[in-house]
């Protein structure tokens, strides 16, 4: 059964910067349905995806995997021994519940759970990468070199799932974008303090970009293509496609 969230139920002396320690991973699959609009939808097309994407023998990385979700798509969705799953979170805490997560399932594609940065990890001979909802947390400074070792190892046709928070270009778009979300999160039970504490908690560790900005710098490294297949306010998932 879920835990519920309420970290940010009641009113903090100081609001620390969010990180992704034992408190918020014992709540985690509650925090994100309640949270991020189409989650699921997000989730389930990344093995539809992933059915495309995959060639036998191949390598699939899955860079802040959180619990396992898209790694647990990927494998249920492709053909038997198609490939190997690398799942790497930069979370301790996170690394010991995904690895226990896993070990729950007999899974058609073996996934393997590493505590690591996704800036350390060598990308090889792969059919498919995920970031969901992952880049946003990165150092600015670090994300093009990071998109470029990722454009590197994957293999002619291969594809990187990138879901992320956007900024909307303008003031009056963004925050008209900020406030529907706001209202999704009352909508499934936050109350306001919830929302104010949180955003405050996010402010200086998950910066986003324009979707602009992402398709330009994924060209910038090499895709031939950058294909946006779903958004929902100021969230979006989109199909980097290496020729």
């Amino acid at each position: 059964m879920k835990k519920h969230d309420n970290i940010y139920a009641k009113a903090l002396s100081k609001v620390d910067d969010f990180k992704f320690d034992e408190s918020v991973v014992d709540v985690f699959p509650d925090m994100i349905q309640r949270s991020v609009p189409g989650y699921e939808t997000i989730v389930h097309t990344i093995g539809e995806l992933a059915k495309v994407a995959v060639t036998p023998n191949s390598m699939v990385y899955d860079l802040g995997c959180s619990l396992g979700a898209a790694s647990l798509s990927v494998s249920r969705a492709v053909n038997a021994a198609s490939c190997k799953i690398i799942g790497v979170d930069a979370s301790e805490a996170m690394v010991e519940r995904c690895k226990r997560v896993v070990q729950t399932f007999t899974l058609p594609n073996p996934i393997h759970i590493q505590h690591d940065f996704a800036q350390n990890i060598d990308i090889q001979n792969a059919s498919l990468v995920i970031m969901n909802f992952t880049l946003q947390f990165i150092p600015p400074a670090d994300r093009e070199a990071l998109l470029q070792r990722i454009f590197d190892g994957l293999n002619p046709g291969g594809m990187l799932v990138l879901s992320e928070k956007i900024r909307h270009p303008s003031l009056a778009g963004n925050e008209l974008l900020v406030d529907l979300h706001h209202q999704f999160k009352r909508d499934n039970g936050y109350s306001e303090l919830e929302v104010s504490q949180k955003r405050a908690a996010l402010e200086k560790v998950m910066l986003t970009d324009t979707f602009n900005e992402h398709e330009t710098r994924l060209k910038k490294v090499g895709f031939s293509d950058v294909v946006m297949w779903y958004k929902c306010y100021n969230f979006t998932s989109m199909v980097a496609i290496k020729a």
